[in-house]
């Protein structure tokens, strides 16, 4: 029988719930065993591919090209298993199914309704993820928080699964928020009791309840909490604030996670293997350089809109036995006379993806002051695209050109739609997504970095390098260093003559991962600390 974990949150929304749910991935692969992970979120939007990034963070791509909840990053991450389109579902997507299937005709003319119809949709999805990598044990996280609306008819899928499935197949481990109250000097449990009881209105017990503070527990409120929400005494594990994420498993397993879920759920596994893993958070913590990178962006002021780009960044750090200090700058302010003052102090600049014209030109002229000051300059999706349009302006002389995207009257589009593309698209689900191969040029720091010469990566864009323009970039030093296997699609660029000037067409940050860092990130980071 596979093994069903459902990780739910209290008391408040942010508390490390996909942190925990990823901990405890990666705890049972060490243990031999065969993991998948999903997450479910209660908003109506069919996926995050449209949400704005100040509300939702980063989308993360998986490699089928499902646009998903950036928590799927720390899954991958951590478990180090390639996620797919069963591994984030949305309500909107819930209903978008259901409401096709009613045209249909699928139901036969009856009431459709939240119960069975929604829950059905919802455990035919956790049922599926498990199916297509024949996983042993699936953990599914539940988006929000005990007690709102929107999550009702997860949470009532899930105790559905647990009757299905059989009770002593499926864990419930919920995540609460155990806070400190200065004027006591004590832990308050009252929060977790009251989170506990609006969980079991919905039917669900906890099997274990993972309590998130800042600072140590007392184990008399660990013994409360058992108590009063009826859960066995060492099925309460604590989960303090680290300073390095990559140790939660480690903190965790001390407290016997693994052991324990496993005894909970009959799994007979073997011990659990975090030697590789201890000795990687060793090295996290002994780095004795320092390296300084520029991410100049378009939503700097929420950075998880950039969370796969700066864990990748501190991934391409560890591999370099240094510390990445990132300094956030917003696109808008950068300018051809600004950069020196906003630019002049790092190592390293790296212009991430992004949507839209707010903040181009800033962006722009980050990627002039890094060719013409020879500063480590690293250009993913927009971030190529920019550094394209700047290299026409001001080294080919052609001065309107421009994308596509942000300009349809040039003439001189060098980022455009492909001949067999329509600019008159719908905004969802509509891009390039997912893997594509691409063939790297022999002699250039794409194949140093990859060692091979045919590669995949993930991508998430509509607009292209214009192939017409491609021999005069080429004869004034920007060469076609990887392109698809048929020659038609431009996949990354560099200029020979700077230490390390790489822009990609494709999405690298999305296949980093904290034991075995991105090639490029850590080339990257190797160029900023020769620096």
């Amino acid at each position: 029988m596979k093994k069903y974990i459902f990780v739910t949150g209290g008391v408040v929304s942010g508390l490390g719930k996909g942190i925990t749910a990823a901990s405890l991935g990666r705890l049972l692969k060490a243990r031999g065993l065969k993991v998948a992970a999903q997450k479910l979120d209660p908003y109506i939007n069919v996926d995050p591919g449209t949400m704005s990034p100040y509300q939702h963070g980063e989308v993360y791509v998986t490699e089928d090209g499902a646009e998903t909840d950036l928590d799927l990053g720390h899954y991958e991450r951590f478990i180090d298993e390639d996620l797919n389109k069963y591994s984030n579902l949305t309500t909107g997507k819930v209903y978008w199914n259901v409401l096709n299937k009613e045209r249909q005709g699928e139901y036969l003319g009856s009431t459709v309704q939240v119960i069975p119809h929604i829950t059905n949709e919802i455990k035919e999805f956790i049922y599926q993820v498990g199916k297509t990598g024949n996983a042993e044990v699936i953990i599914t996280e539940i988006g929000g928080t005990a007690g709102d609306i929107e999550s009702q008819p997860f949470l009532e899928a899930i105790r559905q699964v647990s009757l299905e499935q059989g009770k002593e197949n499926c864990l419930f481990i919920h995540v609460t928020w155990v806070p400190y109250l200065k004027s006591s000097g004590e832990h308050k449990s009252k929060p977790t009791q009251h989170s506990v009881k609006e969980l079991q209105g919905m039917g669900i017990s906890p099997d274990m309840i993972v309590m998130r503070a800042d600072e140590p527990i007392d184990e008399s409120i660990a013994e409360k909490i058992s108590l009063f929400c009826n859960v066995k005494p060492d099925c309460v594990i604590e989960n303090i604030t680290l300073p390095v994420l990559y140790e939660a498993p480690l903190m965790l397993e001390e407290k016997g996670f693994s052991w324990i879920v496993c005894r909970e759920l009959g799994i007979n596994a073997g011990p659990c293997e975090m030697s590789r893993w201890a000795e990687m958070v060793r090295r996290i913590k002994n780095r004795d350089r320092k390296v300084e990178i520029a991410i100049v962006g378009k939503y700097v002021k929420l950075h998880d809109a950039y969370l796969s780009v700066a864990e990748a960044l501190h991934h391409g750090g560890y591999e370099n036995q240094c510390c990445v200090d990132i300094k956030w700058v917003e696109a808008e302010e950068v300018t051809d006379k600004s950069a020196p003052e906003l630019l002049g102090d790092v190592q390293g600049i790296l212009v991430p993806g992004g949507f839209g014209d707010r903040g181009i030109e800033g962006k722009i002229a980050a990627a002039r002051f890094a060719r013409e000051k020879d500063v480590p300059y690293f250009g993913i999706c927009l971030g190529m695209q920019t550094a394209v349009i700047e290299f026409a302006r001001n080294v080919l002389g052609i001065e309107d050109a421009d994308s596509g995207e942000f300009n349809s009257e040039t003439k001189d589009k060098v980022i455009d739609f492909m001949p067999d593309q329509s600019g008159d698209i719908p905004k969802g689900g509509t891009m390039r997504l997912g893997a594509y191969p691409c063939v790297i040029q022999a002699g250039t720091i794409l194949e140093r970095a990859y060692g091979t010469g045919e590669i995949t990566e993930r991508h998430r864009h509509r607009y292209e390098f214009n192939s017409r323009y491609r021999q005069r970039f080429e004869e004034a030093g920007m060469k076609i260093t990887g392109a698809s296997p048929d020659g038609r699609l431009a996949e990354a660029v560099e200029i020979p003559e700077n230490k390390y000037f790489v822009a990609v067409q494709y999405h690298p940050e999305f296949k980093s991962r904290p034991n075995k860092a991105h090639p490029l990130f850590r080339e990257f980071i190797r160029a900023a600390l020769e620096k």
